[in-house]
């Protein structure tokens, strides 16, 4: 007892203490509890004999992690099932933490242990037993054990592969899901009465996880409100047609608080979402639909609970399912559809009143009205729809909600236009109301915007203003703006026809373009720095963006006559020509004039690339006046943003599109006279001595320099750009960029700049980089980039770490490993020059390439994104075209590259994976032509693979293994690229290929024996050591493997075999019995879809 009594001073200590040390302390002791087996039968003597509930806790949780981390057998998992039922059962009241650690390790156990014994799946029925005793406590304990077991089969657990998790998941789905539906309705009918509340908690929120399972393996997010229709089995449909099911969630509605009223909404919600093709037939979901407008009309009677926030917002979110899964024809045929419209219409129009309340429960209000409208023309039927009377003051209620919240005022940093996903939220759906009845809704707004316009045109003719005054005018102005954009960027229009659209159109966007002029002139001039000024310029620039989509893109050049005659008649704006020169020139000043907002900068110079680069447009701002002096005088006299180092980042967008317009006219001398101000700054760097090389202006030059340089080359698409500015970067200022990295090697601000420029400046896209067949421009390029990584590399490994290690050092690695890996693969170099002529630059960024992938653990490669992906390209390209150069490192490292390529191919990401995979397909592609195959060994790079391979030889099969895992048991997209090295592994040894069948026959169950080892020997009969016509191996073993023998053209065979390798993903993913594993296979040759069914059981996972 003496030791009992310390355990509990060092539980004590682990969940009380506040000294951290302390804590840690505790922890190490009380460890090997989790980690070692042999202390399971320890735990069970603290459940037995600790007082206190945090040694129960201890034990709890270290049982848990025991059955999740460990393959426990199956005497000692029935075991702890079976003690954990009685000791829940006699033990007695226990605190809640305690009570749910129990429950979840029941839970666990009973789910790792499904398909080993029938004991396991009798969890329901012991519950049961729970809910039948007399004991309020017992029958809490059995709803409990319910909701956490429908909780653990829903959600995949670390201990268990995804496909055994789905297995299960389908399992319990059709055996006991039902069941514990039914039992939680029957307590909920038990229940209506229970004073505390606690059992009714309990017993919705089982309904709600029985309703909210995973049925068919979608993973729904669960962070996100929406989802789609729910696929609940058919054998539920008596459950879901019986009217008192419906019935018994609004009641508790009725009779309960906060959360039980809100749960009970929520399983309306999905009551609300369940599949059409459920229901008998059209009357019984006609039946369905009427009871659930008659519920929601009779919450909106007597507002009962709609006080409460939680239930307000799940209420609307019930009303949005509306929206989705029923048509307006079928609303209206229900009785009692006026008073429900009219309820709903008196709602919503109530909660836009009330927009700092429910602002986020507007969406969904919206939304049901935006479906509603826009099924009105496919509404059949005399039956009247009454949209016509409510939608207007919808309309209306929505704006002057606007106009109330910009009138109350918000922190700045609480600003709805600030909050551009709730912006988007609300505009996506208010358009298709506006258009609705567009003549109404486009007067209103017109007759809300003129007053606010007038104002503020008058107030910009004032020395002075109030700038609280001020601010709440361009509000309101922003507002509008948004939603005259937000009506722009749709053009479905119901009840009026195209030409009259269009003349409205115009009507709005006259009005913008009024307040364009006056945005910037007079007082206003001089509020760029306000907040409420920058929020109105973004909102014009929105307003530009949707108005050149639809009137000014290049689909739209020869459409919209009326609205160009409308605006000719308002404006004199007759033209396309003549809008695009307004939009320029608000573009060029807002360049000009806001140097600190780093927002509208961005979105300025985003519309600026949008319009650039559109063929038509671009072509339409090359004969403007203001376009022409951008590219000539891209200056930071010009354009003082360029001067604040917090833009930087934008300037490489600025002359992105700068090259874009330069490069749209084939002039040299346009683009030498356009690149002269950069050429100024080049002069100025380059005469700098290196003594001064190291100041700030220097610094801030170079980084600007860079990015700037990193623009004009993306926009360089052709052979032809790409070569006017080599030639003119090339030879005469490349040295600055290695005197820059020489320098600045410690200052990743510079030398990430310049490395991104140079990854960017040896990028092949579209071949860009093609020169001339006596040219030598592409091995001079391969010789600077590997000067300047050479120079970058030697100086950052001699360098000491710091705390941040990414940001110091890792950043500008995986960025030379980047330029180098598009480098060697951009099929511009000739290689062999360097070795034939003893140049040592390919050997010597390969060299310090791979000093700087060793000096970063593998951990910190792997925990880094960019990193992973750039040093995993890089060991692809390697392995692909410089596999010699990796087979004569030391074995160590050898090893070390290769493991990692391993750990790459169990990574999550598809693209990483499959650069590794096609990397140990061209290694053993290679063993297996020179070595097994091949004569006796001569050459070094063969003879030091052979050695490698003789001092690992368990290399080749763990590697094999664990493609198969793979395959076998994970849920992978990319089965070809995986498929493509198992037949180079498996034919290098027929041995390795018989232990590995051999391993993973041991893995399974004894009755699965047998069909197994069949599909293993379908899988490589007939097939010949030899890697030659692969693709037909590789459909042969596919086809065998997967039970179906089909013909199939020659030029199909690629596309077939990657889409069969799916087959086990479609199979173990719809494996359940209302669906029999199929799977489509698109025939190119033939233009049709082939249905192959696998009879009534998946053939691979036996379901």
């Amino acid at each position: 007892m003496e030791s009992l009594a310390q355990l509990e001073a060092l539980c004590e200590r682990l969940y009380n203490s506040q000294d951290s040390a302390e804590r840690a302390h505790a922890e190490n002791t009380l460890k090997c509890f989790s980690v070692n087996t042999d202390y399971i039968s320890q735990c069970q003597y603290i459940l037995d004999n600790a007082s206190t509930p945090y040694s129960l806790m201890l034990a709890s949780s270290s049982l848990l992690k025991q059955v999740t981390d460990h393959s426990l057998s199956l005497q000692l998992r029935l075991d702890i099932r079976n003690y954990l039922i009685n000791y829940l059962a006699t033990r007695g009241p226990l605190p809640h933490f305690v009570n749910a650690s129990l429950i979840l390790l029941l839970c666990r156990v009973t789910k790792f242990g499904w398909f080993d014994d029938d004991k396991f799946r009798e969890v329901v029925k012991e519950a049961t037993d729970f809910l039948s005793q007399a004991s309020s406590n017992h029958y809490e304990i059995g709803l409990k054990i319910l909701n956490q077991l429908v909780s653990e089969m829903n959600q995949p657990n670390t201990g268990l592969s995804s496909t055994h998790h789905r297995r299960v998941a389908c399992s319990f789905r059709d055996q006991s899901l039902f069941q514990i539906f039914q039992i939680s309705l029957t307590s909920l009918g038990q229940l209506k009465n229970d004073v505390t509340g606690r059992l009714q908690e309990l017993a919705l929120s089982l309904s709600l996880k029985c309703l909210s399972f995973d049925f068919v393996g979608t993973s729904i997010d669960e962070s996100s409100e929406e989802f789609g229709t729910i696929q609940i089995p058919t054998s539920w449909r008596s459950v879901l047609e019986d009217p008192s099911t419906l019935q018994i969630f609004f009641d508790y509605y009725a009779i309960t608080t906060s959360p039980c009223s809100k749960e009970a909404l929520e399983c309306l919600v999905r009551l609300a979402s369940v599949r059409r093709s459920l229901f008998t037939n059209d009357a019984a979901r006609s039946k369905f639909l009427a009871h659930l407008m008659t519920g929601t009309k009779e919450i909106l009677q007597t507002g009962q609970g709609l006080a409460d926030h939680d239930n307000y917002h799940e209420y609307c979110r019930l009303l949005g399912r509306f929206r989705v899964n029923y048509q307006l024809s079928e609303l209206v045929n229900v009785e009692g559809y006026s008073d429900w419209i009219q309820l709903v219409a008196e709602f919503t129009l109530k909660s836009l009143q009330s927009w700092q309340w429910a602002s986020s429960s507007v969406y969904y209000l919206l939304g049901l009205w935006s479906r509603l409208v826009t099924s009105v023309p496919y509404l059949k039927g005399e039956a009247p729809s009454l949209l016509d009377e409510f939608v207007p003051k919808i309309t209306e209620g929505f704006i002057t909600s606007r106009f109330n919240s910009v009138q109350a005022g918000f922190a700045d940093d609480d600003d709805p236009l600030d909050n551009v996903e709730l912006l988007q939220d609300q505009l996506d759906c208010f358009p298709y109301l506006c258009r609705f009845q567009y003549q109404t809704s486009s007067l209103y707004i017109i007759t809300t915007m003129e007053p606010i316009l007038q104002a503020y045109t008058e107030i910009a003719l004032r020395q002075s203003a109030d700038n609280s005054e001020l601010a709440v005018i361009e509000a309101k102005l922003s507002w509008i703006v948004h939603i005259i954009a937000a009506i722009l960027k749709i053009k479905q229009s119901t009840g009026c026809s195209v030409e009259s659209q269009e003349v409205l159109d115009a009507e709005l966007s006259a009005r913008v373009l009024q307040l364009i002029n006056v945005t910037d002139s007079g007082i206003h001039s001089q509020r760029y720095g306000e907040l409420s000024k920058q929020r109105l310029d973004r909102a014009i620039l929105t307003f530009f963006q949707h108005f050149r989509k639809s009137y000014v893109g290049d689909q739209a050049v020869h459409s919209s006559k009326q609205l160009y005659a409308r605006l000719s008649e308002l404006l004199g704006l007759g033209d396309h020509l003549l809008l695009l020169n307004v939009i320029v020139s608000k573009i060029a000043t807002n360049l000009k004039c806001y140097t600190e907002s780093e927002e509208v900068i961005n979105h300025t110079l985003s519309l600026f690339l949008e319009l650039a680069s559109g063929y038509m447009t671009g072509k339409l701002l090359l004969k403007l006046d203001a376009v022409k002096f951008i590219v000539a005088n891209h200056t930071r006299d010009r354009f003082p943003f360029l001067e604040e180092y917090r833009s930087s980042r934008s300037r490489t967008t600025f002359y992105y599109t700068i090259g874009w317009l330069i490069f749209m006219e084939d002039s040299p001398v346009r683009f030498k006279s356009s690149m002269e101000p950069l050429l100024q700054v080049f002069i100025r760097l380059e005469s700098t001595p290196d003594s001064m090389f190291r100041t700030d202006v220097v610094k801030y030059a170079l980084i600007g320099l860079m990015r700037d340089l990193r623009g004009i080359a993306m926009a360089t698409n052709s052979r032809r750009t790409y070569g006017l500015l080599f030639d003119w970067l090339y030879p005469a200022h490349m040295p600055l960029l290695l005197k820059g990295i020489s320098h600045w090697t410690d200052t990743p601000e510079v030398t990430t700049p310049l490395l991104k420029f140079t990854a960017e400046f040896v990028l092949n896209k579209a071949q860009r980089l093609t020169f001339d067949s006596s040219s030598p421009n592409g091995i001079l390029l391969f010789r600077e980039v590997s000067k300047l990584i050479v120079a970058y590399g030697t100086r950052i490994l001699s360098l000491p770490n710091v705390a941040d290690i990414y940001g110091y050092k890792y950043k500008g690695i995986w960025i030379c490993l980047t330029i180098l890996s598009r480098a060697l693969a951009g099929n511009y170099v000739n290689f062999g020059v360097f070795e034939l002529y003893g140049d040592r630059a390919l050997s010597d960024v390969l060299d310090i390439a791979l000093k700087m992938t060793l000096s970063i653990p593998l951990a910190d490669i792997l925990a880094f994104r960019k990193l992973t992906r750039a040093y995993f390209a890089f060991l692809e390209v390697l392995f692909s075209s410089h596999i010699v150069f990796i087979f004569n490192l030391d074995t160590n490292t050898f090893m070390h590259i290769v493991g990692s390529l391993e750990s790459g191919l169990k990574g999550l990401d598809t693209n990483i994976s499959s650069q590794c995979a096609s990397a140990v397909d061209n290694l053993a592609a290679f063993y297996f032509n020179n070595i097994t195959m091949g004569e006796p060994p001569t050459s070094p790079a063969v003879i030091n693979l052979a050695r490698h391979i003789a001092d690992c030889p368990n290399l080749f099969p763990e590697i094999l293994k664990t493609l198969f895992e793979i395959l076998l048991f994970e849920d992978c997209g990319n089965q070809w690229s995986l498929s493509r090295p198992m037949l180079s592994l498996a034919i290098i040894s027929e041995q390795i290929f018989s232990d590995l069948k051999a391993q993973i026959l041991a893995s399974q169950p004894v009755d699965q024996h047998q069909r197994l080892a069949l599909c293993f020997d379908k899988l490589m009969a007939d097939v010949t050591r030899s890697l030659d016509s692969r693709t037909g191996i590789n459909l042969l073993r596919i086809s065998r493997f997967s039970g179906m023998n089909f013909v199939s053209n020659s030029s199909d065979l690629l596309l077939v075999a990657a889409l069969l390798w799916e087959l086990n993903y479609i199979c173990r993913r719809f494996s359940f019995e209302e669906f029999p594993c199929t799977y489509f296979i698109h025939s190119c040759t033939q233009k049709r879809v082939v249905l192959l069914l696998i009879d009534k059981r998946c053939y691979l996972c036996s379901t």
